[in-house]
């Protein structure tokens, strides 16, 4: 069992990222790219099950001082098996909108989830190193992946420099942790010296927050969208993002040990969770709100690391990962059916689709924290922790868990509604988009896209049973937090007819859209003054420096060696080849010569015989 257990863990990793750089690379693979992308991530599901129950851990030598080790702890074993459904969820829905390019849109996304498979099992700083990297280059090519628009192009490129940015700090925490001497094992950070202890906890959380949107990376997730919607589903939900969140809960020890970097997350989380809440309820278009969602969420699980609500954290980030795949997948069908994702143009698609109106109702009633859906448990399970610390980051989160249920009720209204006198879908797209409103018309939400939303809907509605008793004391204990199982019946109470309050109130008057939040706190604008222009800027100054200098230079320099070689052509050619057959004549010459004498007459060879002996003497007497 324990071989059996290594191997699949070794395959979560590597199948779906050898055929994915296989399709992705492939020219005739349209045919078959789909099939075997779910052949792989069903494998994919199996093994994660697999090492959920098994847990085992392998682990290879990498560099020095650290091994390449996958470990599966109680953290791993929750997450694994969730990252691996979503994944083949999307790719069972993606076909519905993905009609081109089939072999590298499955390619890169089988690539991405392996990725994010080795984040989520990564027991060291290399192993995660190298996970973090291929997840954000993958990242980019999904983002841009219609790499024909500049716009989308432009889009992943804003989203991975950002993101770049910040991992930064995951460097940075490498190099503490040597230097720190308490070695390269996650486990082992919280036992670096204090001083170094410092630095590697900063530059964690500078980096998972840059990973997680939180503020003031958060917009980044608004360019990102740019992308096509199955990886706005996966992005969003199980990998990259929600991994960011993901990376503190496996680092609490280290954050509750340096003293100042857990009420830092606490207080990153909840104002991401109360301004980010804001920026989505200002959205007029579902994928802008389901992104400002996704920070707003993630900033519960931000707290719940700071808040050493591990148990509570990871719950939250199973529920957020079914209901936004869920909304996701939803909003990229009535993309392909409708051509928008305008909130205008989608008034009454509920009604119209109803298998897929009806999931998609289920998840935005969890989203909102309608009870008993998933992230109204989830939710209050992270503020219960919260408000034992301090009653400030508690209020904020409560706030933000209103607004909430203020963007969800938004978006709920806008799909149930239909729109007055049946305005027709050139009426409701926007400006610029009606000959795609036109071009979609033919298309419909097919079965196949709206079979996976429903196994969300299901996951969506029932993931807060992981918080309540009696599951949430076996998850708390899986974490190794056993005494940390808390849920307080007040606070469920409390939030849950919050919830509903503020839902009925959007339902019979439509919610404020703060203008000063539409355009996401303006950080994009000073991100890209700050961040993402000075360092295109200065890759473009660097290019410049290239072709004009480094490749000049190389130019000049071959150039100056073909007319040296030349030179010394001629200089063999007329010195050294014109010596070498002088010499060559000479020595002909001389043999010549010294064959004269052999003649084969015997009387010469005595003749010559007596010269050579009056030369001796000659030559004894005059210097004798």
């Amino acid at each position: 069992m324990s071989q059996l257990a290594q191997a699949a863990l070794w395959s979560l990793v590597a199948l779906p990222a050898a055929v994915g750089v296989r399709l992705a690379t492939a020219r005739r693979a349209e045919r078959v790219a789909v099939p075997i992308s779910l052949a792989v991530g069903a494998v994919s599901a199996v093994a994660s099950i697999v090492v959920a129950v098994a847990r085992p851990s392998v682990s290879v030598p990498f560099v020095a001082g650290a091994e390449f080790a996958l470990t599966v702890d109680g953290l791993a074993a929750l997450l694994a098996p969730m990252l691996a459904v979503v994944t083949l969820l999307v790719l069972a829905a993606a076909p519905g909108e993905i009609r081109r390019s089939r072999a590298r849109f499955h390619g890169l996304m089988l690539l991405f989830a392996a990725s994010a498979a080795l984040t989520v099992t990564a027991a060291t700083l290399p192993t995660l190193l190298f996970a973090w990297e291929i997840m954000g280059a993958a990242s980019y090519a999904l983002i841009g992946f219609w790499w024909r628009d500049r716009d989308r192009v432009a889009a992943g490129l804003t989203a991975f420099v950002t993101t770049r940015t910040a991992d930064l700090g995951l460097y940075v925490a490498a190099g503490a942790a040597l230097a720190g001497g308490a070695g390269l094992a996650l486990a082992d950070l919280p036992h670096s010296s204090p001083g170094w202890r410092h630095v590697i906890a900063a530059g964690i959380l500078v980096a998972a927050l840059g990973k997680a949107a939180q503020l003031p990376f958060s917009f980044w997730l608004s360019r990102a969208m740019a992308g096509p919607s199955p990886v706005s589903a996966l992005l969003h939900s199980a990998a990259m993002v929600a991994l960011g969140g993901y990376l503190l809960l496996r680092v609490q020890p280290l954050l509750a040990a340096t003293g100042w970097a857990a009420p830092l997350a606490v207080w990153a989380g909840a104002l991401t969770a109360l301004l980010l809440g804001a920026v989505a309820v200002a959205q007029r278009d579902i994928k802008q709100l389901l992104a400002a969602s996704t920070s707003a969420q993630l900033g519960f699980v931000v707290m719940a690391a700071g808040a050493g609500a591990v148990a509570g954290g990871v719950a939250q980030l199973i529920a957020h990962a079914a209901t936004k795949a869920l909304l996701f997948l939803a909003a990229g069908g009535w993309l392909a059916a409708l051509g928008t994702t305008r909130l205008a143009g989608l008034r009454g698609v509920a009604v119209r689709w109803r298998l897929a109106g009806w999931s998609a109702i289920a998840g935005a009633l969890a989203l909102a924290g309608i009870a008993p859906l998933s992230l109204w448990a989830t939710k209050d399970a992270v503020l219960t922790k919260v408000i034992e610390q301090s009653p400030w980051p508690y209020a904020v989160g409560l706030a933000a868990s209103a607004l909430s249920a203020a963007y969800a009720g938004k978006l709920l209204v806008v799909i149930w509604r239909r729109a007055p006198l049946e305005l027709s879908d050139d009426a409701a797209a926007p400006a610029g988009r009606r000959g795609d409103a036109d071009s979609h018309r033919e298309h419909d939400v097919s079965g196949l896209q709206q079979l996976p939303l429903v196994v969300l809907a299901v996951c969506a509605a029932a993931a807060g049973l992981l918080v309540l008793p009696p599951v949430g004391a076996v998850v708390a204990r899986a974490v190794g937090q056993p005494g940390e199982f808390h849920v307080s019946p007040l606070e469920l109470a409390v939030s849950a007819m919050i919830a509903l309050a503020v839902v009925l109130l959007v339902a019979r008057r439509p919610a404020p859209e703060p203008r000063w939040a539409l355009r996401w706190l303006g950080l994009e604008r000073a991100a890209w003054v700050l961040v993402v222009g000075p360092t295109l800027r200065c890759a473009e100054a660097l290019a410049r420096f290239d072709d004009r200098v480094l490749d000049r230079g190389v130019e000049l320099v071959s150039a100056g060696s073909l007319r040296l070689a030349r030179r010394v052509g001629l200089a063999d050619d007329r010195w050294l080849d014109g010596a070498v057959e002088r010499l060559a004549a000479g020595t002909r010459r001389l043999g010549q010569l010294a064959r004269r004498p052999q003649t084969g007459q015997l009387h010469h060879y005595y003749l010559q015989a007596v010269i050579v002996l009056l030369v001796a003497v000659v030559v004894l007497v005059v210097w004798g």
